[in-house]
């Protein structure tokens, strides 16, 4: 193990040589990858100096030491050290778990109420609020992309932007049926109804990343509906892209003007297929793109909010949480840490470390 993080140290090393080369200097691009690069290596070195301080303690308390007094102050320096070299071994191993390059993106959030009719708008936005909840504490953006409605008050569906570096490292578990148990307002005789919403968390992708051909997309220009107000619903501004090729449809209609609900859209899109060029890459690799925790696959059932017995249930860690009102308005921190903990644990044990 401490040979595959000495090549990483190395890795480091080469980078501060690189960050001074002329080319990589006029590059704003390069310094903000190497920089970023270079600030999660850093922290290594350090560990691995440590690691050589406390591996040399305990050597020298290993030779013959005539002097009474200094073998003792060297056997206790050997024993500390010991402990010390066991703390940074598993802080270090943390290093040799495989990135997921796109964990510093941002996100594009989506969520459609599924089974359970009003209800299910109802909780989808919910679970929209406490998406956004959540985004604002850790000081991220949100950006409307598209939104629908339900006549009962709730959503039928949603799609935001979440501008924030890590947003997608952090959000990328929530991606799945989520699925709702309680009684309705609507309910007169107290039985608890079964609902679901299904979410889908896409890293943004940028124009180079997928390259779209005008011949592949089909462009729809309509009068945009629902709430508006001023111009928004009495203009021809709403757009409907169509990906020909994977007959994907993505609907922008928030902004006053055609051309930002173009872009908007096409942001959309490209996300969308970004994504699925990703899964298609992880499927032919034998690996799974989102990790260890369940498939990744968006019909997967992974979460059930139970209101009657104040339970949030995350099915593939068989772990439970308590206080749901508070997670509902955006208490969900705890959840993913311990969702990217049992990541992290799966991540080593396939790596051996």
């Amino acid at each position: 193990m401490i040979d595959k993080l000495r090549t990483l140290a190395a890795e480091f090393d080469a980078l501060q040589k690189k960050m001074i080369e002329p080319e990589v200097l006029s590059d704003p691009k390069q310094i903000a990858k190497i920089g970023k690069r270079m600030k999660d290596l850093e922290p290594l070195t350090g560990m691995l100096k440590q690691h050589d301080a406390a591996t040399a303690a305990i050597k020298f308390a290993e030779e013959d030491i005539e002097d009474p007094e200094m073998r003792t102050m060297a056997d206790e320096e050997a024993e500390a050290a010991r402990k010390r070299v066991i703390e940074l071994e598993e802080e270090m191993k943390l290093f040799l778990i495989p990135k997921d390059p796109d964990d510093d993106r941002s996100v594009i959030l989506e969520i459609r109420a599924g089974t359970g009719g009003d209800e299910a708008g109802i909780f989808a936005g919910e679970l929209l609020r406490m998406y956004l909840r959540f985004a604002e504490e850790q000081g991220w953006k949100s950006e409307l992309m598209d939104k629908k409605d339900a006549e009962s008050g709730g959503v039928k569906e949603a799609v935001f932007k979440i501008d924030g570096v890590g947003a997608y490292g952090m959000l990328k578990f929530e991606s799945g049926v989520h699925r709702v148990q309680r009684i309705p307002a609507t309910e007169n005789k107290g039985r608890v109804h079964t609902s679901a919403a299904s979410v889908a968390i896409l890293p943004e992708a940028e124009e180079v990343d997928i390259q779209i051909r005008d011949e592949d997309i089909r462009v729809d220009i309509f009068r945009s509906s629902g709430p508006g107000g001023q111009s928004v619903n009495t203009t021809d501004s709403a757009v409907r892209l169509t990906y020909i090729p994977l007959d994907i449809t993505v609907i922008c209609q928030d902004e006053k003007s055609q051309l930002k609900n173009k872009n908007k859209a096409m942001g959309v899109l490209r996300s969308r297929l970004y994504a699925a060029e990703q899964d298609r890459l992880a499927k032919e690799r034998g690996d799974m793109r989102l990790g260890q925790i369940g498939t990744g696959d968006r019909s997967e059932k992974i979460r059930t909010y139970n209101f009657p017995q104040d339970r949030v249930t995350d099915h593939r860690i068989s772990q439970s949480y308590n206080n749901l009102p508070s997670i509902m308005e955006g208490g969900i921190l705890h959840i993913i840490d311990t969702l990217q903990q049992h990541d992290q644990l799966a991540k080593l044990s396939s790596v051996g470390a």
